[in-house]
């Protein structure tokens, strides 16, 4: 039977370029003379049934829009059987053949566990840790690394005219993608990320041995999976003897237009 209805949903956490998914999606969708549903806040507004129709007027002007128009949530009642149900039920009420899922690894997931279900499901990768095997570049990630890069512009500023260590934390959960890429493009000294075990006497030395070259400042940039952030710090100061200050990004990295 040819499919008629798709749906489609962003979940998880946002990342820019979401909304030029989502128009894509309705875009193609509607080409194809399919009915196009929008599923607002991720698997959680699946489950409560906030499906409402779209057509090319409800994605007009979106897509240089950071995060997404359709809302997005974490549900931990939809890894269940019982939410995977509801959301079954919820999609057969209007009639729907497929559903189209935007995010990272546990809005595919979701996904893969819908199509065990018999539901004609796509995943479109969208995260800005960058973390999903199989693909190069996730939606969101080169937005981050620009954000990223631009803020280690701003505090190698700071950074020469205070003669300060700084150490810079960013997103990227338990991959070092986004620390790695924006530490080598920003030229920093030090990059820490979890899929590398690290010595903090060889930093040191590493570090030591710059500044007898005539350095000044320093940037250390560190994944947040590495979890040592002000340890990291804190033994820069008191063994080194470095003023050192912490920068943590943040959800700065998930904004801005893709």
């Amino acid at each position: 039977m040819k499919m008629q209805k798709i749906a489609v949903l962003t979940s998880g956490g946002d990342s820019p370029g979401m909304n030029a998914a989502i128009r894509a999606v309705v875009r193609t969708g509607i080409f194809h003379n399919l009915e196009v549903f929008a599923v607002e806040k991720g698997f959680t507004g699946l489950m409560e049934g906030q499906i409402s129709p779209m057509n090319q007027v409800s994605v007009g002007g979106i897509m240089q829009r950071g995060g997404t128009v359709l809302k997005t949530s974490r549900s931990e009642k939809f890894k269940t059987k019982e939410g995977l149900d509801i959301a079954l039920q919820k999609l057969r009420k209007f009639d729907i053949d497929g559903l189209v899922t935007i995010g990272g690894d546990g809005t595919l997931r979701g996904t893969r566990d819908l199509s065990a279900l018999g539901l004609k499901t796509i995943g479109i990768p969208a995260t800005i840790d960058n973390d999903l095997p199989k693909t190069d570049m996730a939606i969101g990630v080169d937005t981050a690394l620009n954000t990223v890069i631009d803020a280690i512009d701003k505090i190698k500023d700071t950074a020469s005219s205070h003669q300060r260590a700084f150490v810079v934390e960013v997103m990227g959960r338990n991959s070092g993608y986004l620390a790695l890429m924006s530490g080598i493009a920003g030229g920093v000294e030090i990059i820490l990320i979890p899929e590398i075990s690290y010595n903090l006497s060889e930093i040191s030395l590493k570090l030591k041995e710059g500044y007898q070259r005539g350095k000044t400042h320093c940037i250390i940039v560190i994944a947040e999976g590495v979890g040592k952030t002000e340890e990291v710090s804190k033994y820069l100061e008191d063994k080194i003897g470095y003023e050192t200050r912490i920068t943590i990004l943040g959800y700065l990295q998930r904004g801005g237009s893709p």
